[in-house]
């Protein structure tokens, strides 16, 4: 009887081998067909992510957490804004900042606002994606990551992190006149960067892209900012003469913020020329329709005609201005507004 439950046992297992040995062969065949495909679909990630490294300049950290992100069209208080890749991207206006009250919070792209980084909202450029903000006030420029949505006052172009505001100098005046300008190489690889990392998570891939441009920024020598230390500037060595043109030298300062190690933070100093703000109501292709507007709004001040040429086509803009300061624009602005021209805005010129 023993004899007989031991040689069924036996039997048993070689059965469940000779199933096991079955189920092992039909993976391994279905894994051998599907391998070339998964091959080309990595070789092709990997091609991309190979030409977005040289793209990328060696020395350039990690930049972590967030996604890439264009997003819809979205409406806020009636005004629709309509996110795109814009790699030309150069505007004058007025910027503001924002600081502890949304410190810690989640930006539009999934990062966490940090008020001490070099970050900056805006209201239709990708995320992350690199500008340069000039004060045309002072002449600070910076160079600076955008991660957020904003501002939505009509009167904004940008709004910057606390410690952008600080580097260019209108902490404490709220606003500045500004020239954005994208960083198009950097925020190229940016996009190429994280949605290939995007497309590997979704497959499984343990490849990894580690490492992204981040915000920086340089400038010559100046008073330090409010809130940096005073620790002394230190001069980079200037190269010995040679019969091609040296390398501009930039002066570094070291920084300290709160809730952040110190840093070495370079702001350039640009030179700029003075501006003046203006209201433009509209831009219209024929003269006797822009002239009716300037009619419309000359009890509001000095209201007058700017012609210019864009994209081979003659416009007429309707302006009102200048003005003295942003507080008087945005003024201004809201009576504008109220005429009947939505579409009104600050312009700095």
């Amino acid at each position: 009887m023993r004899f007989l439950m031991e040689n069924d046992q036996m039997s048993g297992t070689l059965i469940d081998n000779r199933r096991t040995t079955g189920i092992v062969r039909a993976l391994l065949v279905t894994a051998m067909m599907a391998l070339p495909v998964a091959l080309s679909g990595c070789a092709e990630t990997q091609f991309l992510i190979h030409t977005a490294k040289r793209v990328t300049q060696p020395d350039q950290p990690a930049a972590g957490g967030g996604t890439y992100k264009i997003g819809k069209p979205y409406q806020i208080e009636g005004v629709w804004y309509y996110p795109k890749e814009d790699f030309e991207y150069d505007e004058t206006g007025i910027a503001s900042w924002y600081g502890v009250e949304f410190h810690g919070r989640a930006t539009a792209n999934g990062e966490a606002y940090d008020m001490n980084a070099l970050t900056a909202a805006h209201r239709t450029l990708p995320m992350p994606s690199f500008v340069r903000v000039t004060n045309l006030e002072n002449g600070r420029s910076v160079v600076l990551k955008v991660n957020d949505r904003g501002p939505f006052a009509k009167s904004r172009i940008i709004d910057l992190s606390r410690r952008s505001a600080q580097l260019l100098g209108y902490q404490n005046q709220g606003t500045a006149r500004v020239r954005v300008q994208i960083l198009a190489d950097q925020s190229r690889v940016v996009a190429v960067r994280l949605q290939n990392q995007d497309q590997l998570a979704r497959i499984g891939t343990p490849i990894t892209v580690d490492r992204l441009p981040k915000a920086s920024v340089s400038s010559e020598s100046m008073p330090a900012p409010e809130g940096a230390n005073s620790s002394p500037v230190a001069t980079a060595p200037v190269p010995a003469p040679t019969s091609k043109p040296s390398a501009p030298v930039t002066l570094t300062r070291p920084v300290e913020t709160a809730a952040v190690n110190p840093v070495d933070q370079e702001v350039r100093q640009e030179l700029v020329k003075p501006t003046k703000i203006f209201i433009q109501a509209g831009a219209f292709g024929r003269f006797d329709n822009a002239d009716r507007v300037r009619a419309k709004l000359a009890a509001l001040g000095n209201v007058f005609l700017d012609q210019v040429v864009l994209n081979d086509r003659d416009l007429y803009r309707v302006r009102v201005g200048p003005i003295a300061n942003v507080a008087e624009a945005d003024h201004l602005l809201g009576r504008v507004i109220a005429t009947g021209y939505g579409d009104a805005k600050i312009i700095v010129d």
